[in-house]
């Protein structure tokens, strides 16, 4: 009976931003196109943030490391108009193996409504993604992140989507979590 109050009072207390944070959706689907394995991600969640105060988070490129798991460093090379360059330094994790990966992405921003980000350069032989901001009728915003991904190095065939999945999720939280807290 006390376990059952105690339950009781954690959900109804729970903070709104892990109530908000629990519509997170992720799927990854390993497409075979010619001789590559091209991993589909799709993943959407919604935050109590307006969509300004998330283009301000989402675009404040060399901040991310602060809050995005795995990511060591990000510079911005250059910037042009809407166009930016940006290298990036992480960490991609495959069981309990760790691989260091180093990318240079140009960004293409669309402001308070989209960011498509195409490889360059770097430990990928595609990685385009696209970052969506979708006004919520409550003055939240739906976030969006879909993209295509085919690593330069070995990837488990059939637990490949699945730990790309796992990654997503990850970073997908972190993200969302950030966008939740007020703008500092």
């Amino acid at each position: 009976m006390l376990a059952r109050l105690v339950l009781c009072l954690l959900l109804v207390c729970a903070p709104p931003a892990m109530a908000q944070l629990s519509k997170l959706e992720v799927t990854v689907k390993r497409v075979d196109v010619g001789d590559m394995h091209v991993f589909e991600v799709v993943s959407s969640g919604e935050v109590h943030a307006a969509p300004a105060a998330v283009w301000k988070i989402l675009t404040n490129y060399e901040r991310m490391p602060e809050f995005v798991p795995d990511l060591k460093t990000t510079k911005v090379l250059s910037r042009s108009g809407n166009r930016a360059v940006i290298e990036q330094y992480g960490t991609a994790r495959f069981l309990f193996l760790r691989r260091a990966i180093q990318l240079v992405v140009q960004a293409t921003e669309e402001p308070m409504s989209a960011i498509d980000i195409n490889l360059v350069s770097g430990d990928m032989k595609v990685y385009n993604c696209r970052w969506e901001l979708v006004p919520t009728e409550t003055g939240g915003t739906r976030i969006l992140y879909t993209g295509k991904l085919v690593p330069k190095f070995y990837v488990p065939g059939m637990l490949g989507a699945n730990i790309i999945r796992s990654d997503i999720e990850r970073m997908m939280h972190a993200v969302l979590e950030r966008l939740e807290k007020p703008p500092e």
